[in-house]
Parts: C-alpha cells; sequence; structure tokens
C-alpha cells in the first residue's frame, strides 16, 4: 500500500512560523484548478504562486494569474500566447505558451502542485512536477490509468508525495493509513450512479449531451461529468486504486451510492467496515491535499446527517452500465490495457459530444478496441514517451472504428 512520507517534522512547526507555501497549478482554468484556488485564495498570506497553467481559456487564466500574483501564466495553446502577454503586460507576470512551456512550469521548484491538466497532457507535466521530490496533489486520472507503474516508480526514485484528489481516493487514503494492508478484505469506492441510474438501455440510446451533463450531485468539467453518467469515472478509479494502493483487483470493488455522501468503505478481515463522510463537493479532498498534513477550514456547511435521513447502496448494474465490467478486465489483464481503455474512452466521449455517435456507443467502442487490440494491451512501458505511443496508437485504432458506430 502506497502511502504519503511521514510528516511529524512538518507538524512541529507552527503554521504562523512557516514560510509561505511555493504552490503550481496545472489546469488552474478547470473545475478542480478554480476550486484550488478558491481555497487559496482564503488565506492568501500563506501562499505563493509560481505557476498557473490553462488550456485554451486565456481571459480567465490572465485573471487568475493577476488575482493570485502569480510568477508565470502559461497557456498550452500556442496561437494563444500573444493574447495572454497582452493581457499581462505590466503586471510582472511571465507569459509563455506551448507543450514545452507547460512542462517547464511544472518543473519549477514548488513545494505543492496540483496536477489538473485533463487527459494524457497531463502525463509530462505530473512527471515533471514527480522529479522535483515535493508534493503532488493528482487529480488528473491519466498518471495512473494509463502509465501507473512508471508514475509510482518515479514517486519512490525521486521521494515525492503523491496525494489523490478524486474523493473516493482521498476517503481510501485517510482509512488505509490508520491499519496495515494485511488486515484488509476489500476497498469498495462509491458512485453515485449519475443522471441514468434507473435508466433502460433502450432510454440511454437517445440520451443526448445535455441530457448526460446533468448530473444530481457534483459540479465537475465535462468529461467527467459524461464519464459519471457511463460509470467510466468509476472505472477510471479503480485502475488508480490499484496503483494507489497496491491491492490485487479482487480486492478492489464498487457500489452504487446515490448520495454521494459515503465516498469510500473499507472491509477490514475481522467483519469491521470503515466509511469515509463527507458532502459531495471537491473542495473537501482538494483542501485535505493542500494542507496535509493537517486540515484546513473549507467554506461550506457541516454535514447533517439528520437531515438526509437516509443513505441508500445499490450493486450496480454491469449489463446497462459495462464501463466497470471492462474496468475489472483491465485490472486482470493489466499491460498496457488501462492506456487503450482510456484513449479510447476519450475519443469516444469526443465524438459523442460532436453528435458523430451515440451514449451506449462509448462503452461499445472502447470494449471492441480492447478486445481487437490484443498485442498493445500486453505492451508494459516503462518511460513515459512509451505510454503517448500506445495512447496514440490506441486513438487511432478508435477513430477507425467510429464509423461503425454512427
Amino acid at each position: 500500500m502506497t502511502l504519503p512520507l511521514d510528516s511529524s517534522a512538518y507538524r512541529t512547526t507552527p503554521a504562523r512560523e512557516r514560510p509561505p507555501r511555493r504552490v503550481t497549478v496545472l489546469g488552474a482554468t478547470g473545475s478542480i484548478g478554480e476550486n484550488t484556488l478558491d481555497l487559496i485564495g482564503r488565506d492568501p498570506a500563506r501562499y505563493r504562486i509560481v505557476a498557473l497553467t490553462g488550456g485554451e481559456n486565456v481571459e480567465r487564466l490572465a485573471e487568475l494569474a493577476i488575482h493570485h500574483k502569480a510568477e508565470l501564466a502559461v497557456i498550452a495553446d500556442e496561437t494563444r500566447y500573444e493574447a495572454l502577454r497582452e493581457r499581462l503586460e505590466g503586471t510582472g507576470i511571465e507569459a509563455a505558451a506551448g507543450r514545452r512551456a507547460v512542462i517547464e512550469a511544472a518543473s519549477r521548484p514548488a513545494d505543492w502542485t496540483m496536477a489538473a491538466i485533463v487527459g494524457v497532457a497531463g502525463l509530462e507535466p505530473t512527471h515533471a512536477a514527480l522529479k522535483q521530490g515535493a508534493t503532488v496533489a493528482v487529480a488528473n486520472k491519466e498518471c495512473l490509468v494509463c502509465a501507473g507503474p512508471v508514475f509510482m516508480a518515479e514517486v519512490r526514485r525521486h521521494g515525492a508525495t503523491l496525494l489523490p484528489v478524486d474523493s473516493e481516493h482521498s476517503a481510501a487514503m485517510q482509512i488505509l493509513s490508520q491499519s496495515p494492508d494485511v488486515e484488509i478484505d476489500k476497498l469498495c469506492l462509491t458512485a453515485s450512479g449519475g443522471p441514468f441510474r434507473c435508466s433502460t438501455r433502450q432510454e440511454m440510446a437517445s440520451v443526448t449531451p445535455e441530457q448526460a451533463l446533468k448530473h444530481p450531485n457534483w459540479s465537475m468539467g465535462r468529461k467527467i461529468t459524461l464519464d459519471s453518467a457511463t460509470l467510466m469515472n468509476k472505472a477510471l478509479e479503480m485502475l488508480e486504486a490499484q496503483h494507489l494502493f497496491d491491492l490485487p483487483p479482487d480486492r478492489i470493488d464498487a457500489v452504487i451510492h446515490p448520495q454521494s455522501i459515503v465516498h469510500c468503505l473499507v472491509y477490514y478481515r475481522d467483519g469491521s467496515v470503515l466509511a469515509h463522510m463527507s458532502p459531495p463537493d471537491m473542495r473537501t479532498p482538494i483542501a485535505y491535499t493542500l494542507a496535509w498534513p493537517e486540515r484546513m477550514q473549507v467554506p461550506m456547511p457541516p454535514l447533517d446527517l439528520p437531515k438526509l435521513a437516509t443513505l441508500t447502496f445499490e450493486a450496480p448494474d454491469e449489463d446497462r452500465f459495462p464501463a466497470l465490467r471492462l474496468a475489472r478486465h483491465a485490472l486482470q489483464t493489466g499491460g498496457s490495457a488501462g492506456a487503450v481503455l482510456n484513449a479510447a474512452n476519450e475519443v469516444a466521449a469526443e465524438a459523442f459530444f460532436a453528435g458523430a455517435i451515440g451514449f451506449i456507443a462509448i462503452t461499445e467502442i472502447v470494449e471492441r478496441v480492447l478486445s481487437e487490440s490484443p498485442e498493445l494491451v500486453d505492451r508494459a512501458p516503462g518511460r513515459i514517451e512509451e505510454v503517448i505511443a500506445i495512447d496514440e496508437e490506441a486513438r487511432r485504432r478508435t477513430r477507425e472504428y467510429l464509423p461503425a458506430f454512427a
């Protein structure tokens, strides 16, 4: 089980005597980045912003960089460099653009980095942040889904601290830190079931992107919201859990919990079950990583269990939501199954948003790519470059299959 390094030395220094933490936010204009900066902005004296990066939204990136007095702002889209430079002119904030500039931003010395770039684009920057040997809060699923062994080896090599941002993995880490893994029977992640929890396959066949983006509990970015609707988000989280906590596939499970209050359950060999609860607000797990190894105040009302009254749980229906079945297959298969699954899902998701395929075709395409790419799935990459090459090939194959599902 991989857990953060000892933090006793940090705890012995009173907060008021510590210098401001140097912070970088990769993916500052996304929902995780915005929530992170919301928390930082409530106590700005405790933080110094080294770098903020964004994808295409120059206007918002410039606003955030100016408001938080960042040293550097980087836009991934090279064509937006001039627009960013103009907005930052006279502020003293350095502007840069492009993939290499994002990686360079991640390489700048920082005490804590939020890795929240969506997709495979986040692999290289997160890898660069890990090499500093500091703390990296990872919200980018692809780092572990696609390159879990590579990333965990880098964590150990550089003495970095990797803290999960997903509410389920954050919950699991907080529970598992109390017990040796030999005492654990099963780790069970919860899923809300998304907006189509009670829908039939026939009803889901006509789902629109607008309907898929109406999550009943969480406010998240477009891609993760769609993944929550197909339950692919939970599938990816099961793959992440294997690498984060070094558990065998048969000890990782998922359960439907519509209220999204319980985020993880850990079953022990003595019959005990420990559950972690918190409101469905991403600022809670973000705050846990930002303040770790301590706790910080988060601006939300406390959990009111009498008001909630009822918490329910259901077994997932893997016929209606085959993503979980695909995750179990990928867990057992190993190799590059996670990378291929993720690449196919990303391409299929974009095709759905573009109106090229239907909702239920997303997981159907992923399953076909996995089943017809054994030589790709069987590869065991040892470097990030190899992972990216596998991702690119899986995407190419997925695009070839799209017309058959139109």
